[in-house]
Parts: structure tokens; sequence; C-alpha cells
């Protein structure tokens, strides 16, 4: 291995660099800092960074739907590194980014500053429980439409949420214009254009929703790589996960319509879906004494809507529960349609400010991440050195589901 430091910061790789001085490796671990590794992999199919959690994570030449599998691989690495990697101080970097350097900054201001676009009903809800929940992380929170007066309705409203005779902080709510929306650490894509008006639904509405709410995404993609945006890239709008791929894509486009990878890196993007597929899957298990284990033992992957899999336990999986939950999870959102209203509440709350939150907090939430050419739904966190996804010890028939969803997803996007 090479040895590198460049800006007070240590490199490490199993290629050479010519361009970075080299150290030795006893002042390389030396460091106190965070270690970061160096390889190169095509950046249509992997991560710009991530979290560095296990050996076998060290310099990877493939990503996929393996890294949700505890790897059986041992990696031979400096103990001191290995230690390293124990204490959640190694960041892996792919240096096929031409913009790989943006991914040295931390992840973690102080203080967010949070802006959305699109006040509809979802929008409104989702800023409701930042305003309630986010005091403590989040400063201010911009919030952007095309029709003014849902922006002035969701200002006068949001902004006189308040507790009386109490110090707790709310976040300011304040109107921004267009040009202004990625001055920020955290955008929003709340968007939704083709929402199916009730008793108008086909089998997976978030579908019927991909074409009209891509285009908008896109243009948002693409304004965030003029602006050289470095927060994270957040799209709570259906298909959330598809929607995200349409982002990554279109951000990394030159002028030309040729992939240049100088946009958003896979990493800044993250699909908010999955949190209210759990949701519904916990609301239903805890009905039900067979299904009650999955409220502590169970995980939900996938996509929000068509691909979905809920695992009843992740100890001992049982197939037939596990699809049980899955269907009701699955077509939860045709439950409420059939009362007469559209379901946005609970993903608002559930996918959007509670999973929104965790994510600056640092704590495990469901969202969707890139995983190979995928963005793939899945229990993981923000850390100081990037996204860790947790990783388990899956039966083979688990496994083969989360393969066909990953295939599935990578055929239409």
């Amino acid at each position: 291995m090479y040895y590198y430091k460049s800006e007070n910061k240590i490199f490490i790789s199993e290629k050479e660099y010519k361009n970075m001085k080299k150290i030795s490796e006893s002042e390389a671990s030396s460091s106190r800092e965070i270690i970061y590794l160096l390889h190169e992999i095509d950046p249509e199919n992997s991560r710009r960074s991530f979290s560095v959690t296990d050996p076998s994570l060290a310099f990877l030449n493939k990503e996929g739907i393996h890294l949700l599998q505890k790897s059986k691989t041992k990696k031979t690495l400096p103990s001191w590194l290995i230690s390293k990697i124990i204490e959640r101080k190694v960041k892996s970097i792919n240096t096929a980014y031409p913009n790989w350097k943006n991914a040295l900054d931390s992840p973690f201001p102080e203080q967010w500053r949070i802006h959305i676009a699109g006040m509809g009903d979802v929008g409104g809800t989702l800023v409701t429980g930042l305003r309630l929940l986010g005091g403590e992380k989040i400063s201010k929170i911009g919030i952007y439409d095309k029709n003014i007066n849902h922006i002035k309705r969701w200002e006068y409203e949001i902004n006189q949420i308040l507790s009386p005779f109490t110090q707790k902080k709310y976040p300011e709510i304040s109107i921004i214009s267009e040009d202004k929306i990625f001055d920020c650490d955290l955008f929003i894509f709340c968007v939704s254009v083709g929402v199916p008006p009730i008793g108008k639904e086909k089998n997976d509405v978030r579908i019927a929703q991909f074409e009209g709410n891509a285009k908008i995404v896109k243009a948002y993609a693409k304004m965030a790589r003029a602006k050289n945006f470095k927060g994270i890239f957040a799209i709570v709008s259906d298909p959330v996960d598809l929607l995200c791929k349409a982002a990554f894509l279109e951000s990394n486009k030159n002028d030309d319509g040729n992939l240049d990878f100088k946009g958003l890196g896979a990493d800044q993007i993250r699909g908010y879906g999955l949190g209210v597929m759990h949701a519904r899957a916990a609301y239903y298990a805890n009905k039900d004494p067979k299904l009650r284990h999955y409220l502590k033992l169970g995980r939900a992957f996938g996509p929000h809507g068509e691909g979905l899999i809920i695992a009843d336990s992740i100890q001992n999986y049982n197939e037939e529960l596990s699809n049980i939950l899955t269907e009701k999870a699955k077509t939860a959102n045709l439950k409420v349609r059939a009362t007469g209203f559209k379901p946005y509440i609970a993903p608002a709350l559930s996918s959007g400010s509670l999973s929104i939150i965790a994510t600056i907090m640092g704590d495990w939430h469901y969202s969707a991440t890139y995983m190979g050419g995928v963005f793939m739904g899945a229990k993981n966190r923000n850390t100081p050195t990037g996204i860790e996804i947790e990783r388990l010890e899956l039966p083979n028939s688990l496994i083969n589901k989360l393969e066909n969803t990953f295939k599935s997803l990578r055929r239409i996007l």
C-alpha cells in the first residue's frame, strides 16, 4: 500500500498517485484524524464516498446489493488500520469522480439550513414536523413553491406553531426565491405532479407519477450542478428510488448531454420513502400476535412501492409471514384512498420529517442510498466518515428477493 499526506489529511491507496507526497506507514498510523482510503471505480455504478465499517469494504472494486450482507471475506490490512475502522475513523473516496475532493468535507454542520421545494400536502406536513421536532439541529427552513399563495399560507401558519412558556427552540420558516434553493445544507424535493385523483388509481400510484416528477427533479439536479451544491439532495416525491437515479444522472451530464460526473456525488442523493413502509408494516404487525415480533426484529428493504421487501425477522426469517406483511404495507396507501382521502400524512412524517431529522442527527433510519447503480432503501445512518449501511447475516431466500428487486430497479432506469 501507498501512504500520502496532503492538506494535513492522510490518504492510503493500493495504487500510486504521483501528484501526492508519500509518507511512511509509521507517520500515517500516528494520525488521530480521519484516514481516507483512495480507490478508483466506475462512477456510474458506485458512490463517491462512504464510511468504511469493515475491512472487507476497503478498496472495493465493485458495489451492489452485497453491501447489505455481512462479508465472510477476510481482507489483510495493518492492525492499526483495522482499529481505525472499528473506531469509525476511515472514509473511502472514489477518485474516479473528478470532484472527489468535495467529499473530504464533513457532512455535519453544527446547525442545518434546510430548503424545501414544493409546498403541497406533503411539503406542508413535512415542514410542520421539522418545525416541531427539529429545533435542536435545524437553524432555518426555507420554503419555495411556484404558487405564491401556497408559500404565503405555510409561512403564516408554521411560524405560528409555538409552545407557550418554554425555552424550546423552533426553526424559523422563511420564503425563498428559486435562485436561492441551493443555498443550504439539505435540499428537500417535495414537488409532485400527476397524482391520480381518488377513484382513478392504477395498481401502483407511485409509478404513475414518475414521468412528470422526473422532468422537474432533473431541472433541480441541473441547478444543483450549476450551484456546485455540496449538501444532501433529498427526494420525498414518488417514486423516490427512480427519481434519485434520474437526478443523479441528469446532474452529471455536461452541456452535450454526456456523463462527466462533475455534478452531485451518488452519496449526496437520498430517497425518503421507505420510512412509511416500515411504519405501515409495524402498524399491521401490532394488530396480529403472529406478526408482532416485526416491531423489534424486522427490517424493510427496497423501493417505496412495487419491489418492497418486509422481512418479519432478521434472526428467524419466515417467508410466509414476511410476504403477508409486505403485501399489507405495499397496499396500505390504497386503504386510505378507499376512505376518500389521499394518503400523505404518514409518508410526509414517517418517511419525511422523522427520517430527515434522524439523518442530520446521525441516527439509524430508512432511506434509499446508492448501491451499484440503484438507489436501494435500507437501514443506514449518516456519520462523520460518510454513509454507513447496516450489514446483516441474511438467509439465501431473502438475498434472492433483494437481488430480484435490485435487478428490477436497474432495468427501469
